[in-house]
């Protein structure tokens, strides 16, 4: 069982492995600090330990099979626990067993992670991630004004998935290749214009077979309000494709409140209908804190919320993964509109704390740690990040609201913390089946 330590003035790592009783070693390899020798309260670590067991005292009538049972744990636990016990079928009241302590109940999720191509190094991450993941969807297959595909170097990736057992997604954007934004005007090319969409809809289909995806992943952003239905259209057109082939259809989609939300983010993203027609949808819970605005949370737990109450009302729990950002920011305060934050790594974020000599605090609103220095230039900052406090806590919403999973953004996480963290809260689940 994992537990979570937060820094307290004078740990050390020493001290924090002998509070649990595990190695420096195990420490170091669990959670990568940016530095060993230097903590900083507020710095959260992830512990492995072993939960001591319960001491039961058997009764009249009791059995080893009537006792697992109570406890929900196997005859073979008990026994092992208690080599005193020389026959399995002769127990005696008064005789005091150790039982090992249950764990939390299992919570099935699947778990996706974009990954945005960067080569050869995608094997290590990929490999790194696989025992917490059941989707790598790599980021991204582009489209050419003439429906052409632009297609990233992604063979070490999906071979590396695909030999332990995550299945690979294509991701299909409307982020232009050259320009590097998502483009509104790609995405109508795309919906509206006949010829186009069907050289399209041929090379996805072509490259899926060829390259082994499992399933395609729709990530149209900033999508006009008025093509809507020419989006949904498109997703109705890729499911009667895919589904008969066996391979998923997904989508990920804007934080909305409500149905009638407006702004460019939003209004083309129809919930009910990708709902209806998706095998999951990705909902993108982040950027609250985005680059270009002032300082906040990045991922604030509140308004996560706000869009899940909404968002269960329209899709399917089950279809759901809830989207948790794994990079934290850094803003020049006072905020001053036009200005843009620095993002960066969450193991830069904390290092960037340490070398300041500042504390990392916690808000409990938004479930998210930040700090605040001054730069050497008298430059006051303020940083948000995520830490395993505020993914442990969007791991159980995610739970609570009994969702089909979490996605991440993205891969390489340099928050070493996750993965562990999510193959110990959930049971993560393997490939989903496509609808037919």
């Amino acid at each position: 069982m994992i537990q979570i330590h937060v820094v307290q003035p004078g740990d050390t790592l020493w001290r924090i492995s002998r509070r649990y009783g595990v190695s420096i070693d195990e420490l170091i390899q669990l959670n990568r600090p940016p530095y060993t020798e230097r903590l900083t309260p507020g710095q959260a670590f992830i512990v492995r330990v072993e939960q001591p067991p319960l001491r039961y005292t058997v009764r009249a009538g009791d059995t080893l099979w009537r006792i697992s049972q109570r406890f929900g744990v196997t005859i073979a636990a008990i026994l092992q626990l208690n080599p005193q016990i020389t026959n399995p079928d002769r127990i005696f009241p008064g005789q005091v067993l150790l039982i090992p302590a249950p764990g939390p109940t299992p919570y099935s999720a699947a778990v996706n992670s974009y990954l945005v191509v960067q080569g050869e190094q995608d094997r290590t991450t990929v490999a790194e991630a696989a025992a917490a993941l059941t989707y790598v969807s790599v980021f991204t297959y582009g489209v050419n004004p003439d429906g052409s595909l632009a297609r990233p170097f992604d063979r070490p990736a999906r071979e590396s998935a695909q030999s332990l057992g995550v299945a690979s997604i294509m991701t299909l954007s409307n982020f232009h290749p050259t320009e590097f934004r998502f483009s509104p005007d790609l995405a109508r090319t795309i919906l509206t214009d006949t010829a186009v969409q069907d050289r399209v809809v041929a090379e996805v289909l072509t490259t899926l077979t060829d390259r082994g995806f499992a399933g395609l992943n729709i990530d149209f952003e900033y999508v006009f309000p008025e093509d809507r239905e020419a989006f949904n259209s498109f997703m109705r057109r890729l499911a009667d494709e895919l589904h008969p082939r066996g391979l998923l259809l997904s989508s990920a989609l804007a934080p909305k409140i409500s149905r009638t939300q407006r702004g460019l983010l939003y209004e083309a993203h129809d919930y009910p209908v990708h709902g209806e027609i998706a095998d999951y949808v990705v909902l993108m819970t982040y950027e609250w804190g985005w680059v270009g605005g002032p300082p906040m949370a990045i991922a604030p737990l509140n308004q996560v919320q706000r869009v899940l109450d909404y968002a269960v009302t329209e899709i399917p729990r089950q279809k759901i993964l809830m989207g948790i950002p794994l990079y934290a920011r850094d803003w020049q305060i006072p905020w001053q509109e036009g200005t843009r934050a620095e993002t960066l790594s969450v193991q830069e974020a904390v290092q960037r704390a340490i070398d300041r000599g500042v504390a990392i605090q916690y808000d409990l609103v938004a479930q998210s740690p930040l700090y605040r220095y001054t730069d050497a230039a008298g430059q006051a900052h303020e940083v948000w990040l995520e830490d395993a406090r505020s993914i442990d806590a969007k791991l159980d919403l995610a739970r609570r609201y009994q969702l089909g999973g979490i996605s991440t953004w993205t891969l390489p996480a340099e928050l070493p913390q996750v993965w562990p963290l999510v193959a110990d809260r959930y049971e993560v689940r393997k490939r989903l089946p496509a609808q037919t």
